[in-house]
C-alpha cells in the first residue's frame, strides 16, 4: 500500500509528533500557494495571462539591449541616430509592458513574500513543490520527444527550435514569478511618466534582497531570453548592500559545465544549499545564492558572504542545434568567469568530445578576463571517476588536459590577436597537481532505485576543504557587493 507523504500528517498526530504543518505560518503559506497554483490547467495560458511581461516583449528588449552594445546592424546610418532609434524602440516596448495591470497571481505572490520571514520561507517551499508537480509530467514528455527528434535527424532545426520553445513555455517555477517581479519593477521605474506605478513597485528590490539573505536563489541571467535585467539586479544588490551594512565583503564561486553533469548537485552537496535539481527540469540561465560566513571563519576567508552562481549547461541539447548556440555559450561563460573569484569547471569523464568543446569555451572566457586585467582561479572537477583514490594513475590525464589547454589557449590568442599568450597558465591561476579533483558517481547503478554512493559526498567534502584553503590565501580582487555590481554591469553587457 502506497501513501502520499503529505497524507502522513494524521499518522504523525497519532504518535504525538510535532510537524511544521501544525503551525499557523505554514498553514497560511500553503493556502496562499494553493490559491495561485490550484487553478493552473494550462501552463502556457497561465503564463500568458498572469505573467505577461516576460514573454515576447522581454525577449525583444533583450535583443535590443545587446544590439545597443554591439551595434552590428548599424549599416550606413549615423551611430548616434541609430542608438536613438534603438532607445525609442526600447521605450515603446516598455510602454507595452506598463500597459498590463498587475495580475491576480502576482498580487498574491508579492503579498505572500511581504509576510514574516518564516511564513515567506514556507510559502516559497510550497510554491516550489506545487509547481514542480504541475510541470514535471509535461516536461518529461517534451524532453523525450526532443531526444527522439534529435536521433531521427540533426537537420530538423525548425522542429527542434519549436520543441525548445515548448519546453521553455511549459516550464513554470518560482523563478518565473520573481522574473515577473523584475519586469514589473523595470517597466515602472524606467518610464518617466509612471510615477504612481513607480511608488507601488519601489519596495520590490528590498523584498528580493531579503530573499537572498534568507538563502533563496535569485535569477541572474534569464534562461529563456538569455538576458540580464540590469536595472532590477542592480537595485536588488544595492538594497542587499544596505541590509548587510558593513558586512558586505563577498567571494564569488561559479560552476561551469555540460548539461546534466551534476553541477547543481555538486554545489548543493558542497554548501548545503538548494539549487533546483528536480526530475525533468534543468537549470536555464544563471542563478546566484548568498551564504553567510560564520563569525569564526570571516577573518580567515577575508569575506562576510559567499556568493554561489549556478549556470545552465554549456552545449545544452535545447540550444545545440540552433544557429546562435556557440555565441550564447561564450556570452554566459564570459559573464560568470568575469564575476567569479574561482570557477569550478565540471567535467563528466565519459565524454571526451564534450570536454574539448567546453574547454574551448572556457579558455576564450579566461583570455578575455586577462585582457581586462583580471586573472581568476579555476579548479577542474572530474565526475564519475571509478577509482578516485588513484591520484598517480590520473597523472597522465592531468598532463594531457594541460597540453590540450595550452593548445587551445594559443589558438584562442591567435583568434583574439593576442599571440603573447602561449600557455593556459598565462591567463589563469592553475596548478595541474592541485587544480584537479576526481569524484565518483553519485549513484551505485541507475536511479531512482540505485543506492547513493557514500564516496561521492566524501570526495566533495575533500574538494571543498581544499578549495577553501586555496581561497584563504587568495588576494581578493572583487571584495564587496558594490564591486560585484560594477562587474555585473560590465560583463553583462558584452
Amino acid at each position: 500500500m502506497t501513501v502520499q507523504l503529505e497524507k502522513m500528517t494524521s499518522v504523525a498526530h497519532e504518535f504525538g509528533i510535532s510537524i511544521d504543518e501544525d503551525t499557523k505560518e505554514c498553514q497560511n503559506a500553503k493556502e496562499n500557494a494553493d490559491a495561485i497554483t490550484s487553478e493552473i490547467r494550462d501552463t502556457v495560458l497561465f503564463k500568458e495571462k498572469q505573467l505577461p511581461l516576460q514573454g515576447e516583449i522581454w525577449k525583444k528588449l533583450g535583443k535590443l539591449e545587446k544590439e545597443e552594445c554591439r551595434l552590428r546592424k548599424t549599416g550606413d546610418k549615423n551611430i548616434e541616430i541609430y542608438k536613438s532609434e534603438l532607445m525609442e524602440q526600447k521605450m515603446e516596448l516598455r510602454k507595452q509592458q506598463s500597459s498590463y495591470e498587475i495580475s491576480e497571481a502576482m498580487t498574491c505572490f508579492i503579498s505572500s513574500l511581504s509576510s514574516s520571514c518564516l511564513e515567506r520561507s514556507y510559502f516559497l517551499k510550497w510554491m516550489r513543490m506545487n509547481l514542480d508537480n504541475l510541470s514535471r509530467k509535461k516536461l518529461s514528455f517534451l524532453r523525450e520527444l526532443y531526444k527522439e527528434k534529435c536521433q531521427e535527424s540533426s537537420e530538423k532545426k525548425e522542429e527542434i527550435a519549436l520543441l525548445d520553445r515548448q519546453i521553455s513555455n511549459s516550464a513554470l517555477g518560482t523563478e518565473h514569478f520573481l522574473r515577473e517581479m523584475g519586469q514589473l519593477y523595470e517597466a515602472a521605474v524606467i518610464l518617466p511618466e509612471n510615477r504612481q506605478s513607480r511608488q507601488q513597485m519601489q519596495h520590490l528590490p528590498r523584498l528580493c534582497a531579503k530573499l537572498l539573505l534568507d538563502g533563496f536563489p535569485l535569477e541572474l541571467v534569464d534562461g529563456d531570453a538569455s538576458n540580464i535585467p540590469l536595472r532590477w539586479i542592480s537595485d536588488v544588490l544595492k538594497e542587499l548592500n544596505t541590509l548587510v551594512h558593513h558586512k558586505n565583503r563577498i567571494m564569488v564561486v561559479t560552476v561551469l559545465g555540460v548539461q546534466s553533469t551534476g553541477k547543481s548537485t555538486l554545489l548543493n552537496t558542497m554548501f548545503g544549499i538548494q539549487f533546483a535539481v528536480s526530475s525533468g527540469r534543468c537549470t536555464r540561465g544563471a542563478f546566484m545564492l548568498l551564504i553567510k560566513i560564520a563569525d569564526s571563519f570571516r577573518d580567515k576567508l577575508n569575506c562576510d558572504h559567499l556568493l554561489i552562481i549556478d549556470t545552465e549547461g554549456l552545449k545544452s541539447p535545447e540550444l545545440a542545434k540552433l544557429d546562435d548556440s556557440h555565441e550564447h555559450d561564450n556570452e554566459l561563460a564570459t559573464l560568470v568567469v568575469g564575476l567569479s573569484d574561482i570557477t569550478i569547471i565540471n567535467i563528466a569523464m565519459e565524454n571526451s568530445t564534450e570536454m574539448k568543446d567546453i574547454l574551448q569555451i572556457v579558455v576564450h572566457a579566461f583570455l578575455r578576463m586577462k585582457e581586462v586585467g583580471k586573472k581568476p582561479m579555476c579548479a577542474f572537477v572530474h565526475q564519475n571517476v571509478a577509482d578516485v583514490s588513484a591520484h598517480d594513475k590520473n597523472m597522465r590525464d592531468r598532463k594531457l588536459l594541460l597540453e590540450q589547454l595550452n593548445v587551445m589557449t594559443e589558438a584562442a590568442a591567435k583568434m583574439e590577436n593576442k599571440q603573447d599568450y602561449k600557455k593556459f597558465t598565462d591567463v589563469m591561476e592553475y596548478d595541474p597537481e592541485t587544480g584537479n579533483w576526481y569524484i565518483p558517481g553519485l549513484w551505485h547503478g541507475n536511479p531512482p532505485m540505485a543506492p547513493v554512493n557514500a564516496g561521492y559526498s566524501e570526495a566533495v567534502y575533500d574538494f571543498k576543504k581544499n578549495m577553501m584553503d586555496v581561497l584563504e590565501k587568495k588576494t581578493i580582487s572583487m571584495n564587496n557587493i558594490e564591486d560585484f555590481l560594477s562587474g555585473q554591469k560590465v560583463y553583462g553587457m558584452q
